[in-house]
């Protein structure tokens, strides 16, 4: 395989296990993919469905995927802790083994075409992203779902494919390309969300927090606990350990404790070198060190 393209969906439905084990083996059904990790989270009300192969592989999973999960997820009846737009709701292309950037973008326009060719209005980011204030997801996402009637109205915010209209049962989605993120959450032992939240601001970079941290603060209600749930854009500006001693010194403050970390679909082995570094301080360490490195193509 000389070029490795991975794409990390997430889909508006976290709930129905069998539902979700169906869009999973829509896309294991295509010859060329390797499903390398899905997840759902009850209430947050969503999937990550992470799979990988060639990039002409890799694109029609996308569309099998979308195939599945359109006729089935209705944004009407959807409700979920976290922030939404469609029902497959984001598709994000990461160029990996041998690939460029540009290829990536291509493979996400050519996705968002045949997506917005089935009637969902379909919005670049990232590395694909049409004008600058579209690179940014959260700006694309805001109102989420609910005020998305409205901003199809704007011709600011016109879709770049398919209708310019509501879609009530799907809503839209945002496709592009970009470097591989980290979705890592950090469960706290309160019942208070606010503490969540206000944690958030701190270490999110909108805030004035780290450059490469996006984050919201999040009630669990079924666990008892709240959540710090983030998005690391580039691990290596801003490494993991930097973050989560970050929210444990911040939430001391409040005599409040972490109770767990989660690490949500594939993660980059380099992004797991400075944990090793941190926490064993062993501050040479590199990934090829490990014996399973020696072992891969």
């Amino acid at each position: 395989m000389s070029e490795v393209l991975m794409c990390k969906a997430n889909v508006s439905e976290g709930r129905r296990e069998d539902v979700v084990e169906g869009f999973v083996d829509a896309v294991r059904r295509v010859d060329g993919v390797t499903v390398a990790d899905h997840s759902s989270d009850p209430d947050h009300n969503r999937s990550v469905i992470t799979f990988l192969g060639d990039p002409e592989s890799v694109l029609e999973g996308a569309r099998a995927l979308a195939t599945a999960v359109l006729p089935v997820v209705d944004m009407r009846e959807h409700s979920g802790e976290h922030p939404r737009m469609g029902a497959l709701d984001v598709v994000p292309f990461i160029p990996l083994r041998g690939m460029e950037t540009e290829r990536a973008v291509a493979i996400a326009i050519e996705f968002g075409r045949w997506l917005g060719g089935q009637g969902v209005p379909v919005y670049y980011y990232e590395d694909a992203a049409t004008r600058p204030e579209r690179q940014s997801l959260p700006k694309i996402r805001k109102g989420q779902y609910e005020a998305l009637e409205e901003k199809l109205a704007d011709p600011d915010w016109a879709p770049d494919e398919g209708p310019a209209t509501f879609n009530a049962r799907s809503g839209a989605t945002v496709t592009g390309a970009r470097f591989p993120l980290v979705a890592f959450n950090v469960n706290l032992r309160t019942t208070d969300v606010e503490i969540a939240q206000t944690i958030a601001r701190a270490v999110r970079h909108i805030n004035g927090g780290y450059r490469y941290v996006r984050g919201m603060g999040f009630s669990l209600d079924d666990r008892g606990m709240v959540q710090v749930s983030m998005n690391l854009v580039n691990y290596q500006g801003t490494p993991i350990p930097r973050v989560l001693e970050t929210i444990r010194s911040e939430a001391a403050r409040y005599g409040v404790q972490v109770v767990g970390t989660e690490l949500i679909g594939s993660v980059p082995l380099g992004a797991l070198e400075e944990v090793a570094r941190h926490y064993l301080q062993c501050h040479d360490f590199g990934i090829d060190q490990i014996v399973e490195t020696a072992l891969l193509p």
